[in-house]
């Protein structure tokens, strides 16, 4: 807990860190990906289908970085194209149709910002995700894993509930581009991250985020035990409430407000 903001995001950019397909497999049974967004093609780099929760079905929505070099050329770095946040966003629209909740796996420095993804409507998509989510009459929980950068981020945070593992970072640029921008040097990008308050507690302390959730014994069985034990007690709360939609519009207009309060303590 007492790393520097730089530190961290150093620290979820390792290879060896669980991605979005550890946690599909070690929270979820019975899991079935879907593939393709029906419009342009498949994204490796997010992967998304229906599991089991215990005993309910839920749609289960990652993105993935992959580990060795080759996985990660293959899955983009994580870096989502826009037939990607389509398919996401197909796939929360059938989990609204038959009334499964929305979990989603957060990690990735932001969307692709290449020619091709540009041409087949990156800003577009990643805004329908926006709008979608935010009238998505199932429950809907975002967990940020790793990196949170940007749109690319969002496009799958717009949840009643945000959590954050405690070495996380959730933020508008990578430090790197914040630097480029702001004083032409890269090189200060530990000097940036200190000022983009990126980290789980700042997020915390700020509302964007209701839970920190411990690292100890990352990647271990206990440690996805008690993840899925919270995910299981959050989503039987949430299913007994019938005005999810208002109190998720609530929840995002109170960020950045004075008046913010109520975040649960750290786990």
């Amino acid at each position: 807990m007492g790393k520097m903001p730089y530190d961290r995001v150093k620290l979820v950019r390792q290879s060896g860190r669980p991605t979005g397909l550890d946690y599909i497999t070690n929270l979820f049974r019975g899991f079935i990906e879907f593939h393709g967004d029906r419009r342009f093609g498949d994204d490796p780099a997010i992967v998304g289908g229906v599991a089991w929760l215990g005993e309910s079905p839920v749609t289960v929505i990652a993105i993935e970085k992959g580990h060795t070099a080759k996985e990660r050329t293959c899955r983009g770095f994580g870096a989502p194209n826009p037939e990607g946040y389509r398919k996401a966003l197909r796939l929360m629209k059938q989990a609204e149709k038959f009334g499964r909740p929305v979990i989603c796996f957060v990690d990735t420095s932001g969307a692709c910002c290449g020619v091709g993804a540009e041409e087949r409507g990156q800003g577009q998509a990643i805004a329908e995700n926006l709008l979608e989510l935010s009238t998505l009459c199932v429950p809907v929980i975002s967990i940020l894993v790793g990196e949170g950068g940007s749109g690319g981020a969002l496009a799958l945070a717009v949840a009643d509930r945000v959590w954050m593992l405690q070495n996380a970072v959730y933020s508008v640029i990578s430090p790197e581009g914040c630097a480029s921008i702001l004083w032409k040097d890269s090189s200060k990008a530990a000097e940036a991250a200190a000022s983009l308050r990126l980290t789980a507690e700042d997020a915390k302390s700020l509302g964007i985020v209701e839970r920190i959730l411990s690292e100890k014994e990352l990647g271990k069985k206990e440690f996805y035990h008690r993840i899925r034990a919270l995910l299981e007690e959050e989503l039987e709360s949430l299913a007994q409430d019938s005005d999810l939609v208002s109190k998720r519009y609530e929840r995002f207009r109170r960020i950045g407000s004075s008046a913010v309060c109520g975040a649960k303590e750290s786990l």
